[in-house]
């Protein structure tokens, strides 16, 4: 219940503030918000299957956004960020599908 509070709290003070994003970390938004849903739509899928830990779930958050970034940092470093970055991309939309099948076939039972 906590959680599901500060999540509206959050959206809320973004919708107030409007919080501008620095230039120089707009490349990596689109990627990180990519990442933060496959640990999302991950944490949910273990949580169907009946282990999920809060733990592991926060560690996956953050460790995903930060991986992710970091491999498109180190792609514009190396002049292939755009590549990079659709492969980041591409895996996790991958891995997104594949946790949001799982939760429908937990949902609907096929």
């Amino acid at each position: 219940m906590i959680a599901v509070l500060g999540l509206i709290v959050g959206v809320i003070l973004g919708l107030v503030l409007k919080p501008a994003v620095p230039l120089w970390l707009e490349p990596y938004l689109p990627i990180a918000v990519v990442a933060a849903l496959d640990a999302v739509f991950g944490a949910a899928r273990a949580w169907f299957d009946g282990i999920f830990s809060d733990r592991v779930f926060v560690i996956s958050f953050v460790s995903n956004v930060v991986i992710a970034a970091l491999i498109v940092f180190l792609g514009d470093k190396l002049g292939v960020g755009p590549q990079l970055a659709t492969g980041v991309i591409v895996v996790l939309g991958i891995r997104i599908f594949s946790n949001v099948a799982a939760i429908r076939r937990h949902i609907l039972g096929a």
